[in-house]
């Protein structure tokens, strides 16, 4: 992969003018702050006004956005503020929404494996809550019995359509952990009769998957619910579901600073795949993720050391395993561009010179990047992992108990004015230890 290092391109001279900021502010110190994230602000304001113009008014959508691509209270109650809703899968997400003060009926609870104690509290709140199976559905049903509830209601289903280029990523494979599977022997028959004995069962869920997937792919899973809602609706006489659960996954361009797809043009898709999603006849919810923050957001580390091993130049900053977790571990499937940069924050130019850029942790398949051209690195340069505003740095992995590193968001005004917001504190060492002995 080779990194496009212009400086012509706004963003390039957008994150330029950020690092040098951060550098003299001593947001990134070669003692006290070797590695920290950065959040565009402005950024994902424009990506959320992106995916609202995308669906026209005819349409009644929440897009909520998904907690784990970014967990940290005050960027979703941002978020909250930019008027979105939230979809959580797991207690501690659910607990993350609720402090940024988003209502529960803006929240969507999603999770293959939701505990008694996680459907009471949902219910209870009235957020929305998408049932992946019948032993779920079975729960969800007892609970009501012994208590009323404000929740959306809907059933997760699997449209076993195949997966896409990263099968992590794929969720409508035949064989799939999530959802119904509506295409297994008896299931469609099973889940009609389900939605005529449950008349709280009133929408319905679909995720095709993420990276990896073409849009294509992920509005023909859409379309596999809408016809499937049409037909409990045309099978029962009446409107039972009254609304669709699109998921989210766009993929995003880890290639340049260019977004793409669009919302713009996936809803388009949508529209040739799933017509009906957009006559008015079903409120619709979304939920992207990665697709609303990767390319806003950016992590810098600073070269610790620098060696040649076998002819191959090395390069060993702190940005591993423990913020750049799958493309460590799966880099076929998810490769990083990376900049170099002089300690002032300043891009750095020269010829490009195969490099490994390591990471800190105490494993040799630590790696970011593997032969990566790139002006030749020295001790106390920089390094920026870009596109990753979503998981990375706030999907931390705790090897070697490294710490986790502080996030800024940040924000750019006309005349070039920076101003940054802590999002999360850096980790210390006290951090890790235990506070009782």
């Amino acid at each position: 992969m080779t990194t496009r290092q212009s400086p012509d391109h706004p963003s390039a001279a957008r994150r330029e003018r950020v690092l040098r900021e951060a550098v003299q502010r001593k947001l990134l110190d070669p003692e006290q702050a070797l590695l920290a994230a950065f959040v565009d602000l402005d950024g994902v304001e424009a990506s959320v006004t992106a995916l609202h113009r995308a669906f026209p008014d005819s349409v009644h959508a929440l897009h909520t956005f998904a907690a784990k691509a970014n967990c940290l209270v005050p960027l979703l109650e941002r978020l909250r503020h930019l008027g979105m809703g939230c979809e959580v899968a797991s207690p501690g997400e659910f607990a993350q929404a609720l402090a940024a003060g988003f209502d529960p009926a803006r929240i969507v609870y999603d999770s293959p494996a939701k505990t008694r104690g996680e459907l009471a509290r949902a219910l209870e709140l009235g957020a929305a809550v998408n049932i992946d199976n019948w032993q779920e559905l079975d729960r969800v049903d007892a609970l009501l019995r012994t208590r009323p509830s404000r929740s959306r209601l809907g059933i997760r289903i699997n449209p076993q359509i195949g997966g896409g280029t990263i099968g992590a990523m794929s969720t409508a494979t035949a064989t799939s952990k999530f959802g119904i599977p509506l295409a297994d022997d008896g299931n469609a028959e099973r889940l009609l009769a389900a939605y005529r004995a449950h008349p709280w069962l009133t929408w319905i869920h679909v995720h095709v998957g993420s990276q990896g997937c073409p849009p294509d792919l992920m509005a023909d899973g859409v379309a596999k619910a809408v016809a499937f809602a049409e037909h409990v609706n045309d099978a029962l006489g009446r409107r039972r579901i009254t609304g669709i659960d699109i998921g989210g996954g766009l993929p995003v361009n880890f290639t340049d600073d260019t977004t793409d797809p669009t919302y713009t043009a996936y809803a388009e898709r949508l529209r040739t795949h799933a017509p009906a999603l957009f006559g008015g006849g079903f409120r619709v919810v979304t939920e992207f993720g990665r697709s609303l923050l990767a390319k806003n957001g950016f992590i810098a580390a600073h070269v610790e050391y620098t060696k040649t091993a076998g002819g191959r130049h090395i390069a060993l900053t702190h940005a591993g395993a423990q913020v750049a977790t799958r493309t460590v571990f799966m880099p076929e499937a998810w490769p990083l561009r990376i900049t170099a940069h002089h300690p002032s924050g300043a891009a750095k130019y020269g010829d490009p010179v195969p490099q490994d850029i390591a990471g800190p942790c105490c494993f040799a398949g630590d790696l970011v990047a593997r032969a990566r051209p790139l002006p030749l690195l020295e001790p106390g340069d920089l390094v920026a992992l870009l596109d990753t505003g979503a998981y990375y740095a706030t999907t931390h992995f705790q090897y070697n108990s490294l710490p986790e590193p502080a996030v800024h968001g940040f924000t750019v005004d006309p005349d070039g004015t920076v101003h940054f917001e802590l999002l999360r504190p850096a980790q210390t060492t006290d951090d890790l230890l235990p506070a009782v002995r």
